[in-house]
């Protein structure tokens, strides 16, 4: 972890988002706290992931995503040497589409 990051303010932001019960509320907090900019750029990112984890070429993912060929690799990046954060989140997202009826 990046310990850059790691301040008291980051911490409430975290407390703030940990807090939210449900994705209405998550939308009327990010288009609150975020740009709509800033806002489709994280989702561009996290489908950018989504897509390199299922093996999609860059070509591929920049037709559909829109997302830059910088992007796509800073995210591929991140997939191969980062943290795991994405691969815990897909891990998660997977677990409770496996446990739906």
């Amino acid at each position: 972890m990046n310990k850059k990051i790691r301040t008291e303010a980051v911490d409430y932001l975290f407390e703030a988002i940990l807090s939210l019960e449900n994705k209405e509320e998550c939308y009327t907090f990010f288009e609150d706290v975020c740009t709509i900019n800033e806002l489709l750029s994280l989702s561009q990112r996290f489908e950018v992931a989504k897509m390199l984890r299922q093996q999609k070429t860059y070509l591929e993912i920049a037709e559909k995503t829109g997302a830059s060929t910088a992007t796509i690799s800073r995210v591929n990046r991140s997939l191969n040497y980062g943290n795991d954060g994405y691969d815990l989140v897909f891990g998660r997202i997977a677990k409770k589409e496996e446990q739906k009826p």
